[in-house]
């Protein structure tokens, strides 16, 4: 199935699931070493048995990562590579999705309650929101369906909604820097100590970016307890 998608002139969005999920076999969220390999196969040989040349996109992502073996990409870059359907390419263009800053303004303004999660219906706003920034109308059918593979893409635990951590998935990956937190789990003392355990572990030229990007959820100044939480996938927030 992902062979004759790979083959296509346009994938849709369902299709893009797909070959997602044939890819992404250890349902990390992310394609690296020999996930990221087999997809540079298996495209170089799709194309190749239809007869169709590399896109000058395809052919820029084989050359950067088909030699590597650091490579790591997300669904953002995977988007860019593979010839998707416009409305839905969108989603991974938008401007508020470009760095972390903005997505965590962009996240602020959704869960307004602090709860820590955006649901279904607060995402599927949120995509309107995108695709209307973006001068794109979709229907309430396609809505529905981008919102429905949204979650299934990064709803990692099923719960039926996305953390920050699970949506911060929309970003590339070298913009995403929560990545550095991922899969942490702390409570208690290890909790208020967070900083000092990652002040060794972040890159110190980076700092300035990324206070910034965590004081964008903020509300008016003030960081609240479950704001950090939300960042360092504490057990208790």
């Amino acid at each position: 199935m992902a062979e004759s998608h790979l083959q296509s002139s346009l994938i849709s969005a369902s299709q893009f699931f797909e070959i997602w999920l044939h890819f992404d076999a250890d349902g990390s969220g992310y394609l690296e070493g020999k996930e990221l390999q087999n997809l540079i196969q298996e495209l170089q040989q799709a194309r190749k048995k239809a007869g169709l040349e590399l896109s000058p996109e395809m052919k820029s992502f084989v050359d950067q990562y088909a030699h590597r073996d650091d490579g790591k990409i997300g669904i953002v870059e995977l988007a860019h590579v593979l010839p998707t359907e416009e409305n839905f390419l969108l989603l991974f263009r938008c401007q508020q999705l470009k760095s972390c800053e903005e997505f965590m303004k962009t996240w602020r303004k959704y869960d307004t309650d602090h709860s820590g999660f955006i649901e279904t219906e607060e995402l599927k706003n949120f995509l309107k929101d995108l695709l209307e920034k973006a001068n794109k109308t979709v229907d309430d059918t396609k809505l529905a369906e981008y919102t429905d593979l949204m979650l299934k893409l990064f709803d990692t635990n099923n719960d039926g909604k996305l953390e920050l951590t699970e949506m911060a998935r929309l970003l590339p990956v070298q913009e995403n820097f929560l990545l550095k937190f991922q899969g942490v789990k702390m409570c208690g003392k290890e909790f208020n100590k967070a900083f000092e355990l990652y002040d060794q572990d972040l890159d110190s030229n980076n700092i300035p970016t990324y206070k910034k990007s965590i004081m964008a959820l903020s509300d008016g100044g003030k960081l609240y307890r479950t704001d950090l939480a939300l960042i360092l996938c504490a057990e208790d927030n």
